[in-house]
């Protein structure tokens, strides 16, 4: 891996890469809610920051969350970071920790002033990047039921 990772607003082009690094890492396609959320994405007004790592013009992660401006009773403008994904062929390398920080400097300008996210109990690789970046466990509990 070259130390030539560029961070840049993701792209509507960039969706079938996205899809790809997903399910190199899931292990199954996620087209649908990928191509969801790139066309609210990509709306005029839209809440959404997303961004990707390129190295030689290729998609190697991103980083997808949504600003909220009060939205669930927070009373803090805030965001949530909903999908990252690095290729396989690239973690280890600090790709993850330089799209969350330009993820911070996007949202900043926005006065976000708290970040949530939602990671599986069991997911300790992302439970540890998460720790690694200063996250807590929060006093908001998340509730579940199967139907």
């Amino acid at each position: 891996m070259s130390s030539n990772i560029i961070v840049r607003r993701m792209k509507y082009d960039d969706l079938d890469a996205v899809v790809q690094i997903d399910a190199d890492i899931l292990g199954f396609l996620r087209k649908n809610y990928y191509k969801n959320k790139f066309e609210k994405g990509m709306e005029p007004n839209s809440n959404l920051c997303s961004l990707v790592a390129l190295e030689n013009n290729s998609v190697v992660g991103f980083i997808m969350g949504t600003m909220y401006f009060g939205e669930y009773g927070f009373d803090e403008n805030s965001a949530i970071i909903d999908t990252i994904g690095v290729s396989p062929r690239y973690q280890g390398f600090g790709i993850a920790a330089l799209l969350y920080k330009e993820f911070i400097e996007t949202i900043s300008k926005f006065d976000i002033k708290k970040i949530y996210t939602i990671v599986d109990w069991e997911d300790l690789s992302l439970i540890k990047f998460f720790n690694s970046e200063g996250f807590v466990p929060s006093k908001r509990l998340c509730l579940e039921m199967e139907i």
